[in-house]
């Protein structure tokens, strides 16, 4: 994932500080919006979880501050949920007009109530997901119930939320006594997927229902399990993530004609961060992570860089017996290809000109599955051997290497 930090200008003219979150190939199928929760951050993990998992495929994610949060400019105070949803607004005019229209809301608590809100202003948004979410604003009041009497007596009042104080005034809570969502709900005009956990303690389950029934179709809904309200778990940050970007590839306008390429045409691109080993890779528009063990440092989330290479030898070992028995019209119905590599002391290798080196060894093992006669079995086996990857394997290979400017 390619990050970049920016600034745009919000609703009342603050600097808003945000991140775009792109393909690492550089080549995003759509543009996506995510609204924090109250009180949060566009760093929160969850938040950097998910766009991560939705820019894996091939999705772009403009994360930001709200006005008074984090690292934008302005004053908390002055803020309520009418502006959350006008710094969205700004948010999406931004991106149409310095990158593509947004065609995906995204939004976490309060931010999925604001999403909500925002969506019907969009003409672009095609997509909206909401993770917790209020049915109702002014749900969050139950958070300030400590502060309410001061707020209603004095106009004003300093709150503790999430062990940070935040000051707050009556015409927050004005605004979100005078907000509606029914009918915003009811005229999305886009696609609804409602994510809610059952034991969530800060949002209710019952809310979820509330938004759902309360939605047109098309709309969708996904139990996060084991959730808390913040995604705290990596699991289900990513599981969300990935559920997201497969429901919204349905709704999405992606590019209508992809050029069709050849076998020159074979760009791969990777990239490892600096917290893990855990590496994203775009092969042609296609994604793929790799990573190491947990037992070496890494997170175990995709097969090793040795896993690919056997991958990519299985791969081309049961395509190349594909095309060799369609050709001769042999009844091979399927090919399925084991691999084991490792490396072994050329003195336990039979077949090793030296003697004096660990050697890599990929022992490959061949199951075809069909009504095939001896002869044709030996001669798939040898033809195993002539797939352009064994061969590439056996050559002499040159890798040429050099820094990007």
């Amino acid at each position: 994932m390619k990050s970049q930090k920016l600034r745009f200008t919000g609703a009342d003219g603050a600097q808003l500080a945000a991140r775009l979150e792109l393909p690492i190939d550089g080549r995003p199928l759509a543009f996506a919006i995510f609204a924090h929760c109250f009180t949060c951050t566009k760093n929160l993990n969850a938040v950097g979880n998910i766009s991560r998992a939705l820019s894996r495929e091939g999705i772009a994610v403009l994360r930001f501050d709200f006005t008074g949060l984090g690292e934008s400019e302005g004053d908390f105070a002055d803020t309520n949920f009418s502006s959350n949803v006008a710094d969205l607004l700004a948010a999406a005019a931004f991106l149409e007009a310095d990158y593509q229209a947004p065609q995906i809301l995204i939004g976490h608590s309060l931010g999925g109530a604001a999403v909500l809100q925002a969506a019907g202003q969009l003409a672009s948004v095609k997509a909206v997901a909401t993770i917790g979410a209020p049915s109702d604003p002014a749900h969050v009041k139950h958070l300030l119930r400590c502060s309410l009497e001061s707020i209603e007596e004095r106009g004003i009042a300093d709150v503790e939320i999430a062990g940070r104080s935040f000051t707050l005034k009556k015409q927050f809570l004005d605004d979100l006594e005078d907000t509606r969502m029914r009918e915003s709900i009811r005229n999305l005009g886009a696609a609804l997927l409602v994510l809610h956990a059952p034991l969530d303690e800060t949002v209710g389950i019952d809310n979820a229902g509330e938004i759902f029934t309360a939605a047109k179709h098309p709309k969708s809904f996904i139990s996060l399990d084991r959730a808390d309200h913040l995604l705290s778990a990596q699991r289900d940050s990513l599981y969300a993530g990935s559920v997201i970007a497969s429901w919204s590839a349905s709704y999405i306008d992606a590019p209508i004609s992809v050029p069709e390429r050849g076998a020159k045409d074979n760009l791969v691109v990777t990239r490892t961060g600096s917290s893990s080993y855990t590496t994203e890779i775009r092969a042609n528009g296609h994604s793929l992570i790799a990573d190491e063990p947990a037992s070496v440092g890494g997170r175990d989330l995709g097969p090793t860089p040795y896993e690919f290479l056997s991958a990519a030898l299985g791969a081309c070992t049961s395509m190349t017996l594909r095309m060799y028995a369609d050709r001769k019209q042999w009844p091979l119905e399927a090919v399925e290809v084991s691999l084991r590599h490792e490396k072994v002391h050329a003195n336990d290798c039979a077949d090793c000109e030296s003697k004096d080196v660990k050697v890599d060894v990929i022992t490959r093992e061949i199951e075809l599955i069909g009504d095939l006669d001896a002869a044709q079995r030996q001669r798939l086996l040898e033809i195993a051997d002539r797939c352009p990857v064994h061969r590439t394997l056996h050559a002499e290979v040159v890798v040429r290497t050099s820094l990007k400017e």
